[in-house]
């Protein structure tokens, strides 16, 4: 159940950097530690960690700077796809 929740995380994180969704700053500090504490939990030890990790990153530097879009859109895919194989 727990990670088909996460895969829901993953999911909503993917949307909102292909679309380039313009919520509010504390959406994506919110959203940029969840993904970071994710990452936590896998040690960084296989890639699925580090698409975490990533992502989390990207979302926190989204509170200061505007990221370029080819950027989020890889980085989306990448996370919607994780978020996808969640449910397999």
């Amino acid at each position: 159940m727990l990670l088909k929740a996460f895969g829901i995380i993953d999911i909503i994180a993917g949307l909102i950097l292909i679309l380039r969704a313009s919520l509010s700053s504390k959406v994506f500090l919110i959203l940029g530690i969840i993904l970071l504490t994710k990452a936590s939990l896998g040690l960084l030890k296989d890639f699925a960690s580090w698409i975490d990790f990533i992502t989390g990153g990207i979302f926190i530097l989204l509170t200061v700077v505007s990221i370029p879009s080819i950027i989020g859109i890889i980085v989306g895919i990448l996370i919607i796809q994780k978020g996808l194989f969640s449910f397999l």
